[in-house]
């Protein structure tokens, strides 16, 4: 859906992009990678069908993946 913009189940193009907010606190769609922080977070980026429900996670940036691939890898 990030970039087809169109929805893999029902192929809506009535997509919405659910951005990460940094203010929050809680874990919401985070990765985080040190047990020792909440500061080390990696936004997970919602993308979702707004007609039939579907949804997709996206780890948007290279730099992000390559920090996830260090941690857990």
């Amino acid at each position: 859906m990030k970039n087809t913009k169109r929805c893999p189940k029902c192929n809506s193009q009535n997509i919405v992009r659910v951005p990460n907010n940094q203010k929050r606190h809680a874990s919401g769609n985070n990765i985080y990678t040190s047990t020792f922080t909440l500061m080390k977070k990696i936004p997970v980026i919602r993308y979702v069908c707004c007609d039939c429900g579907y949804v997709e996670n996206w780890v948007e940036t290279q730099r992000e993946r390559d920090e996830i691939k260090r941690t857990f890898g």
